[in-house]
């Protein structure tokens, strides 16, 4: 059991990582999917975590860490951006849900971010709303910039990917005072995951490594 995490959060990530892997390895479980599951959650809901996830559709985080019905609040946008609808959202789950556990649920490939990536230090404007979406991912790719030392696309991306994921953990840990004051108090775990397409598993991101970027 992870021992830099809450013991309840410590728990409930290892059963998540648990359901990853029986997805993975095409074992799952499917629990929590009948009509008295359903019947239960009629009277209420009682999940075991808050996911912040992307909208892309390759990325259903009920199905790759194989939960069911009621086990995981999720709050989604293109390239899980810590909006303040979001964050409101993750709120509720803390405040009224008493989830012990929230996850940023990044994952290789998002659109959000390449787009971000192609943009910036352009002169292009996206169409429509999408600049609200692009906005708040500058500073990982400004970031990630400085590390790529070069003009590829790919590589500019994933390096923004990672650094935008581990960006918002730290954000959500110093999202006060609700969030914030409970990860002081030890009673919720925040913690960041990517997922991998060609493997069908995640991995844990340490936050910690992405010194400068919201600093």
């Amino acid at each position: 059991m992870d021992t830099s995490l809450p013991p309840r959060a410590a728990a409930v990530l290892e059963e998540l990582l648990a359901g990853n892997d029986r997805y993975a390895h095409d074992r799952p479980s499917h629990p929590h999917q009948g009509r008295r599951t359903r019947a239960a959650l009629a009277v209420g809901q009682h999940p075991a975590a808050a996911i912040l996830a992307c909208s892309d559709s390759r990325v259903p985080p009920t199905l790759i860490f194989d939960q069911g019905l009621g086990d995981l609040f999720i709050v989604r946008n293109a390239g899980q951006v810590l909006s303040p609808d979001a964050l409101a959202s993750l709120e509720f789950a803390v405040l009224e849900l008493d989830v012990p556990l929230i996850v940023v649920l990044g994952h290789q490939c998002c659109g959000a971010v390449r787009a971000a990536a192609a943009t910036f230090g352009g002169d292009d404007v996206p169409e429509g709303h999408l600049a609200q979406v692009l906005a708040p991912l500058a500073p990982s790719v400004a970031f990630a910039s400085r590390q790529a030392g070069g003009d590829d696309l790919e590589v500019l991306s994933e390096l923004a990917g990672l650094a935008h994921l581990r960006l918002t953990v730290k954000a959500l840990r110093r999202a006060g005072p609700i969030i914030a004051g409970r990860v002081a108090e030890e009673r919720l775990g925040v913690v960041g995951l990517r997922y991998e397409f060609s493997t069908g598993l995640t991995r844990r991101v340490d936050a910690g490594a992405a010194v400068g970027v919201g600093a």
